[in-house]
């Protein structure tokens, strides 16, 4: 399964399954920071970045807070996939 992880104005494409709003909030942590040399820990080891994908492969999306507003771009794509119907749940919100 492949989603994408919103942090602020950056985002990452990610294979794994949906993540819970704990393991969402570790992964913007973990990968928001550049960590030369460091592997992931083993409770977020079930998620990997994925460089390049198709957007129809979108099964979920995660919205965690962040500095910086949404890029035009990322919003777009957020928009295309609610319109498939995928739910976008936000780590900030009420929803979780």
């Amino acid at each position: 399964m492949v989603g994408i992880l919103v942090h602020g104005d950056n985002h990452f494409i990610v294979a794994g399954p949906e993540p819970d709003r704990e393991a969402a909030l570790a992964l913007a942590r973990h990968w928001s920071l550049i960590r030369i040399g460091s592997t992931m820990p083993p409770g977020l080891a079930q998620w990997t970045i994925r460089t390049r994908e198709f957007r129809e492969n979108l099964a979920w999306a995660v919205v965690v807070p962040g500095g910086g507003g949404r890029t035009p771009a990322v919003t777009q794509l957020l928009e295309e996939i609610a319109a498939r119907g995928v739910v976008i749940r936000d780590a900030g919100g009420e929803r979780w």
